[in-house]
């Protein structure tokens, strides 16, 4: 029973580290949480605790969403939904957690006992492979996923640079095996046998594992600059439809342009859903404009990112949006239930997966908003030939927490592709990060700014971009191999 009640007490304390870690961006603590977790995991439900109260602590920003009465949310109800859909993220990370570790004890059963460090090892790479390709696989999905990968960043760049060749997975993968390291030098401090050796190895791999990113990192080609305006509109969520603001917007829109004109930009870049449905008084742009927006299409609405060139009334290309918030911008047809979900626009539809565009200036990668999670397809975009990467968001009225975790992700999204990212946010981040994961320029957030800066652009293919997570696939099936054949 005591056994029971210390391992569920460190599925409480590492969960909660691994929460800080990805709310604060302290990734030692999440490497003190995973240890903490390969421990507690023996039992399925406190795997389960573990998770859950990760994700609690991590997205707790979901409760920012409260009031809804923005979008027309009775207030009675605003305050219960907001709860609902942040305990339904922590018992799907929950669930996930203990299906995890039901897969752990299957694989160590107790009546196997392999004494040799080896074949421990062994084990350990499969189930780290495991949780690394389902995050992957979870990042593709509708949910924004915040996974163990970018925790990493923005301590620890040299380390992440090994995402150029095994991308996210592949560093969610590292860290469960490092969480794994530590584990076993406490069990092996405690039995007084092979502490040396396990110090060693673990120092000596950290050692060569950080060398390589570095090596990895220097590699950050530039074929030409772009002189790039961004501009952070500041315009909280909660004001944007209200009619003071929609009547200001056109002034606001033209003297932004203008000023990026004076600035010699080549083009001025606005945040996801800046210009409203109908643009009447939105005209006659000086320089090219990229800037969110909202268009129709077969009768559907739809949340894109659309390009303007100067004396063009309306937009000449467009990049939809494919990855629809579920509640907030999209719901399934249920009777009786809402049909244009939480959005203050109404339902959306999705458009084509694919985040490639090809337009008059530098071809890129877009991403709306949390479209940035999804590193495989902004990868296939640049295998079509994207030179840099877009991203436009709207983060509020959430904190600077989920900004922080933005902001990581979007360096994870750099590094693996090798590739200058812009993001441009309502109230942030809105930011420059190099090809190798570098802040270069980050805005302060919640104020209205215009800046210019210097956007390198490149061809450069990594090996991520080329093979995805082929090698991390490959590195969990020879590990299935071993364990198979130890079994037997």
């Amino acid at each position: 029973m005591n056994n029971t009640y210390s391992l569920f007490f460190k599925a409480f304390v590492g969960g909660g580290l691994a929460g800080i870690s990805l709310a604060e961006g302290n990734y030692i603590f999440m490497l003190l949480g995973i240890s903490l977790l390969w421990s507690a995991s023996r039992n399925p439900w406190a795997g389960f605790c573990w998770g859950a109260i990760a994700i609690l602590w991590s997205h707790r920003w979901l409760l920012a969403l409260h009031p809804l009465s923005w979008v027309g949310i009775n207030s009675n109800l605003s305050l219960p939904i907001t709860i609902f859909i942040w305990f339904f993220c922590g018992a799907f990370g929950g669930g996930l957690v203990f299906i995890w570790s039901v897969l752990r004890s299957f694989l160590i059963s107790g009546r196997l006992q392999f004494p040799k460090l080896e074949n421990k090892i062994i084990y350990a790479v499969l189930l780290s492979t495991i949780w690394g390709l389902t995050e992957e696989i979870l990042s593709r999905g509708p949910l924004f996923w915040i996974g163990i990968g970018p925790s990493l960043l923005p301590e620890d760049r040299y380390l992440a640079g090994l995402a150029r060749w095994i991308g996210s997975g592949g560093l969610a993968s590292i860290q469960l095996l490092i969480g794994w390291w530590i584990w076993q030098l406490s069990v092996a401090f405690e039995a007084r046998k092979k502490l040396k050796k396990i110090i060693a190895l673990g120092i000596s791999t950290l050692f060569l594992a950080h060398l390589l990113g570095f090596i990895l990192l220097l590699d950050s080609p530039s074929n030409n600059v772009e002189k790039v305006a961004m501009w952070q509109t500041n315009i909280p969520i909660r004001q944007k439809f209200s009619q003071e603001e929609i009547n200001a917007l056109p002034s606001k829109v033209n003297r932004a342009l203008n000023e990026a004109s004076e600035m010699k930009a080549s083009f001025l870049i606005a945040p996801e859903g800046t210009l409203p449905l109908q643009r009447s008084k939105i005209r006659d742009f000086p320089i090219k404009f990229l800037s969110g927006g909202f268009r129709k299409i077969n009768g559907s609405q739809r949340s894109s990112l659309l390009v303007f060139h100067p004396g063009e009334e309306t937009f000449s290309e467009v990049l939809d949006k494919s990855r629809l918030v579920p509640l907030g911008e999209w719901i399934p047809s249920l009777p009786g239930f809402l049909k244009n979900g939480l959005s203050a626009v109404g339902g959306l539809e999705s458009g084509t997966p694919s985040r490639f565009l090809d337009w008059e200036g530098p071809s890129f990668a877009g991403a709306i908003c949390y479209e940035l999670s999804n590193g495989k397809a902004i990868a296939k975009a640049v295998n079509q030939g994207a030179k840099w990467i877009l991203v436009i968001a709207n983060l509020d009225p959430y904190p600077i927490s989920l900004q922080k975790q933005f902001l990581s992700i979007a360096q994870l999204r750099s590094i693996e592709t090798s590739k200058n990212l812009i993001s441009v946010s309502n109230t942030g981040p809105t930011s420059l990060i190099r090809s190798n994961g570098e802040i270069d320029t980050l805005l302060p957030s919640n104020k209205e700014i215009i800046t210019l800066v210097d956007l390198e652009l490149n061809s450069k293919k990594t090996i991520y971009t080329v093979l995805a997570d082929f090698p991390i696939f490959l590195v969990a099936l020879i590990s299935l191999i071993g364990v198979l054949r130890l079994r037997n």
